[in-house]
């Protein structure tokens, strides 16, 4: 056995596998992701839209932007998480942009992304 072939190995035996449905960039999902505060356990909300998807397989992760009280929050989410508990897509977007990165320069409605007809 190779070294790749043993990590591959690895990656599909031991990590823990995730039903989450398919999205893009541009995409408006809520994360639902488990916050461990001492000995308590809570589920948090993060609702954004989602500006890149990079890697893949186990190294998988997804970044999420949202514009909270006048301030831009990003936050990158590995898809392998064991904390995260669900995904759920909110709205599709169009975009032709893999990487959205210009949205942080923008307000109003400059920052506002069309909504895939279905």
């Amino acid at each position: 056995m190779g070294k790749k072939d043993l990590i591959q190995y690895v990656e599909d035996n031991l990590v823990e596998k995730h039903d989450f449905p398919k999205f893009s960039p541009g995409d408006t999902i809520t994360v639902r992701y488990k916050i461990r505060e001492g000995n308590k356990e809570r589920i948090q909300a993060f609702r954004g839209t989602v500006l890149q998807i990079r890697g893949d397989g186990v190294n998988k992760n997804f970044t999420i932007r949202k514009v909270s009280s006048g301030i831009g929050i990003e936050r990158i989410f590995p898809i392998t998480s064991p904390f995260i508990e669900s995904i759920q897509i909110n709205k599709r977007g169009s975009v032709r942009r893999s990487r959205i990165f210009f949205l942080r320069g923008r307000t109003g409605k400059s920052a506002r992304i069309k909504e895939k007809r279905v």
